[in-house]
């Protein structure tokens, strides 16, 4: 995560806990904050979101099937 992202998440989770909790918070304890929820919670957010990828893809791809046969033309009957 790129240095200014991360400070941006640390000033926001002091202000969180001042603004709900009326607690002031050290960056240091606001980075821990945030790196609990990076590494205990994070994971069911990001496979979640694959997951819901996964759905996504999968629909589009129902609907690109459905228009590649509608593309088809009909055989001509063979006569003989």
């Amino acid at each position: 995560m790129p240095r200014e992202k991360k400070k941006e998440l640390i000033e926001r989770i002091q202000s969180f806990f001042y603004e709900e909790r009326n607690e002031e918070i050290g960056e240091l304890a606001a980075e821990n904050v945030l790196h609990f929820v990076m590494s205990e919670i994070g994971p069911t957010f990001y496979n979640t979101g694959i997951s819901d990828a996964i759905g996504m893809t999968e629909q589009k791809w129902i609907s690109i099937e459905q228009d590649l046969e509608a593309l088809k033309k009909p055989d001509p009957e063979v006569k003989r």
